[in-house]
């Protein structure tokens, strides 16, 4: 076995995309709980948080899960065979269906056991109700990230992968490591969600974008191979602006300082992409642009916590 092709598998480039929204809910709520104690207590600091990391992990755990899901879906469906970007490793022949197969149930299980002692950490024994809803939500998570491209009825290949990602790394993501920490939800909370959910959106639509004439060939029938090119570029620029104006209205909505909007400098190379986009005839092109959302991504994570918190 070769533990290179694994780690491969594993795409570790997406994982910055996939804890952005972690880092988003974790942030607001530790602020909110902060704003919450009296002038002599101890505030709390997320990066000293056990439950700040066992989310990261939980996230990371779901994220190589579904990578190394689609890797098999697309692998054994011959869907990879002239993609672009990286190789994939079961289209490749570097690791077998089987191999691929054994290291899905292995990433679910860590990652489940991962996810329980989360549940425990953030809820204890007097929450039972948050805990079971908190376990049923994690079984989901790995049903969906397993059934993206495995199976016949692969959600995938009929064009709702867009939806799994928004719900999952955008609301799931924020909201509920939002609620991990204050154990309840206001409704603003939504709007960063939303946010994390359409840039998260953008990268698969990009991803897509890439892939259409291989997809449509392979009856991969993604959100983009529906709409055809120009409607999905449409389709692109409403998720980067869209992440932009909810963002904004947050801030105004929650506005304390200018600083809260600093998050702006992470939407500079976004709209650089946006224009890319527009301008792109050669599909194989937008491979480069993957990695510049999802960097962006993970800064407008990072800019628009701080700056709420400052």
């Amino acid at each position: 076995m070769d533990v290179k092709s694994f780690i491969k598998a594993a795409r570790l480039r997406t994982l910055p995309l996939s804890i952005s929204g972690i880092i988003v809910g974790s942030y607001l709520g530790v602020e909110y709980l902060n704003s919450m104690l009296t002038t002599n207590s101890i505030k709390v600091v997320v990066w000293m948080a056990p439950t700040f990391w066992l989310a990261i992990l939980t996230t990371i755990g779901f994220q190589v899960l579904s990578n190394f899901a689609n890797d098999y879906g697309d692998g054994i469906k011959g869907s990879d065979k002239n993609r672009t970007g990286e190789a994939r490793m079961v289209s490749s022949g570097a690791i077998t269906p089987k191999q691929m197969k054994n290291a899905i149930i292995i990433t679910t299980i860590i990652t489940l056991i991962i996810a329980i002692l989360l549940i425990y950490v953030a809820f204890g024994r007097e929450n039972f109700g948050y805990s079971l809803v908190f376990f049923l939500l994690g079984i989901a998570s790995i049903a969906a990230a397993i059934k993206y491209t495995v199976g016949n009825s692969a959600y995938g290949y009929s064009g709702f992968g867009d939806v799994f990602v928004f719900l999952f790394f955008g609301l799931l993501s924020v909201v509920g490591s939002y609620f991990l920490f204050t154990k309840e939800i206001n409704l603003p909370i939504f709007l960063p969600a939303i946010a994390i959910g359409f840039l998260s959106t953008a990268v698969l639509n990009l991803n897509n974008l890439r892939d259409r004439d291989e997809d449509k060939k392979n009856k991969k029938n993604t959100l983009v191979v529906k709409l055809g090119a120009s409607k999905a570029k449409n389709y692109h620029y409403f998720l980067i602006f869209g992440a932009l104006i909810v963002s904004l209205v947050y801030s105004f909505i929650n506005y304390k300082s200018p600083i809260q909007f600093i998050f702006i400098v992470a939407f500079i190379p976004l709209i650089i992409n946006v224009i890319t986009v527009a301008k792109n005839r050669v599909p194989a092109d937008l491979d480069k642009e993957l990695k510049k959302v999802a960097l962006s991504t993970f800064l407008f994570a990072i800019l628009f916590s701080v700056g709420q918190i400052l």
